[in-house]
């Protein structure tokens, strides 16, 4: 007899998959820093040609970069259980307000890309299912082809010499603008500033949650009940009021949680393109600059974002269709 599963063995299995992951990926990132040709001491120390080798010896003293690589994991995996993340090499501050000042500003920028993608990318698609084979949906299906296709970066060079230097309409780059201080800074030059990466994101993400529901209006359209309202004299616009939109949209919703993931990648190149001060750049910024801590905490800050998306994502499976596999147990 099927059986459900219970919330506390749902919640422990989550639970144990996150710290596994949290894990693997913090032993990967390491090995992949060590192997990196990357010189932290020549990273933090910068241009600086005055630096003697004894002064090195001692930075890297201080900063624990002498020791060997086994014991600098340990100590830092130790730290990571007491609720330490370090000391940034970069920005020589707590890796944790570092993240969480960087995090506000790219979880603006997300939220309102993650929003905007969902509607536009539901709305087309809706339309394109609705009106299949015709030239509309052509044209819908082709752009999503090609948007599919499109680098993150090459749109966002695009947005930018045609909105920003071309029309001047938008600003260039930064999250707010040069020579200002922080007191200062409007909410309305913040949101300005926002707005081409933004758009950059927003216009990648319509893709795939288009394309998903195209496919699923179709499907809804072709069943029997929707033939059944058909012969009854029901309009298009009623069945698709009615039927298809309710039937859609929560499938909908759960795609858009799972393309967190995406949405993540594609910010850091947003950010690179456009010089926005948020999680992305910093993820590139520790990278290049061998800033092991921070990179560590980014890692587990982006795994546990994303693994949000996707429990969320399993959830609304759950109400979408409560047959699912593994929500039940023999």
């Amino acid at each position: 007899m099927a059986k459900k599963e219970s919330i506390g063995l749902f919640a422990g299995k989550k639970i144990f998959r996150l710290i596994t992951l949290l894990t693997a990926l913090c032993i990967l990132t390491f090995i992949l820093m060590e192997a990196s040709p990357i010189d932290p001491i020549r990273a933090y120390v910068g241009a600086d040609l005055s630096v003697t080798p004894e002064q090195k010896l001692k930075i890297a003293e201080y900063w624990g970069l002498n020791a060997p690589p086994l014991e600098r994991f340990t100590n830092w995996f130790s730290s990571l259980a007491q609720g330490d993340f370090g000391t940034s090499l970069i920005f020589r501050r707590p890796v944790i307000e570092v993240i969480g000042e960087r995090f506000i500003a790219s979880l603006g920028l997300m939220v309102v890309a993650w929003i905007l993608s969902g509607v536009l990318g539901f709305i087309l698609g809706i339309i394109s299912g609705v009106n299949e084979g015709k030239i509309v949906d052509k044209f819908i299906k082709g752009y999503c082809y090609i948007l599919i296709s499109t680098p993150t970066f090459w749109l966002g060079l695009l947005l930018l010499m045609v909105f920003a230097v071309n029309l001047k309409l938008f600003p260039i780059g930064l999250g707010v603008p040069i020579g200002v201080l922080s007191d200062e800074v409007t909410m309305f030059s913040m949101i300005k500033h926002m707005i081409l990466p933004a758009m950059t994101l927003s216009i990648l993400g319509v893709a795939n949650i288009c394309l998903h529901t195209r496919e699923k209006v179709i499907e809804i359209l072709q069943s029997e009940y929707i033939l059944f309202a058909k012969a009854r004299g029901e309009s298009t616009k009623k069945i698709v009021f009615n039927h298809v939109i309710r039937n859609v949209a929560l499938p909908a919703i759960t795609l858009q949680f799972l393309s967190f993931s995406e949405l993540f990648a594609g910010t850091i190149f947003a950010e690179q393109v456009f010089s926005y001060p948020g999680l992305g750049q910093a993820t590139v910024d520790a990278g290049l600059k061998g800033d092991l801590p921070l990179l560590m905490g980014i890692v587990i800050i982006s795994a546990i974002f994303v693994f949000s998306g996707n429990l969320i994502a399993d959830l609304l499976y759950k109400v979408v269709d409560p047959r699912i596999k593994e929500g039940y147990k023999i």
